[in-house]
């Protein structure tokens, strides 16, 4: 089983028709990683605090809906947390958010996952808010430490992070405890290291998103590995660095060493997936069988 620990929210996507209107659709980079891996036929579970409102209801129900187990969702009565994405003319995202007193920010720590839980991914709103972002900090650092396998995505949201300084220094911290850390280059810019420097405070392997360009694996051994991102008409970018992780996780999960892994193959695998993703408008991530496979 993948754990897919993080903030589920609602995006208010807008539409050309009628000018500023907003579509409300299911978000948050944790929820999509792990719809995008029930899709894909992985086994999943969602570790986190949705709302009971009714976009608390709908989140579950998409994550149903795809498989995933929701058995390590806690609940809560406070409203769900919205984020307002602005579309550039080339399909890319830019997000604003509405997240005081929601719920998926209280996230507390659970007892151990499941004891057939082989790896654990966290990212993204999920690592900036507190109190929740300490009690996803403590999961990290336990699961880690039983052997799992850990994914961190930090999925840089500038307009939620007060203290820019702070916020690097814990994402060092956090980096003896992460076997693959996956970032985009806008990440990479904003946090302003390097891959070799990330790859000496503990992961395995670092894997970064390029865009049109491509995804680039650097891993422990000194090895690197570019796979070229597949030629579509894109919609939008919404999701498609959250299939990734998807991909990155599946392929990965089985692998006790992601540094022994075919990296040419997982990357080739996840361009796929992501390319799917932005041919369609919000995070709509594709199934086995749209990637010619069986599960």
């Amino acid at each position: 089983m993948i754990v897919v620990g993080g903030e589920a929210l609602i995006d208010l996507v807008p539409l050309v028709e009628p000018p500023g209107a907003l579509l409300p659709r299911p978000g948050g980079g944790p929820y999509n990683t792990a719809l995008a891996l029930g899709r894909l036929g992985a086994s999943v579970a969602f570790c986190s605090r949705v709302s009971a409102d009714g976009f608390g209801e709908g989140l579950l129900a998409g994550l149903r809906a795809a498989g995933v187990d929701l058995s390590l969702v806690q609940r809560g009565p406070e409203p769900t947390s919205l984020a307002v994405p602005s579309l550039a003319p080339d399909g890319s995202a830019a997000y604003g958010f509405y997240v005081e007193g929601t719920a998926d920010r209280l996230f507390a720590l659970p007892p151990a996952l499941p004891p057939r839980a082989r790896a654990l991914a966290l990212g993204t709103c999920s690592l900036v808010l507190e109190p929740g972002a300490s009690a996803y900090d403590a999961l990290l650092r336990r699961e880690s430490g039983r052997g799992l396998l850990t994914l961190l995505d930090p999925n840089i949201r500038p307009a939620l992070i007060a203290d820019p300084a702070g916020y690097r220094e814990r994402f060092l911290g956090r980096l003896p405890y992460v076997s693959v850390l996956k970032l985009s280059e806008e990440d990479a810019d904003w946090l302003g290291g390097r891959a070799g420097d990330w790859l000496a405070a503990g992961p395995s392997a670092v894997v970064l998103t390029r865009g049109a360009a491509g995804l680039t694996v650097w891993t422990s051994d000194g090895a690197e590995y570019t796979a070229a991102a597949r030629r579509v008409a894109v919609v939008d970018t919404i999701g498609a660095g959250d299939t990734v992780n998807a991909a990155l996780l599946h392929r990965l999960a089985g692998e006790p060493d992601p540094g022994a892994v075919d990296w040419p193959d997982v990357l080739a695998y996840a361009a796929h997936a992501a390319a799917l993703t932005c041919t369609r408008a919000g995070c709509e991530p594709p199934y086995a069988a749209e990637l010619g496979l069986s599960r």
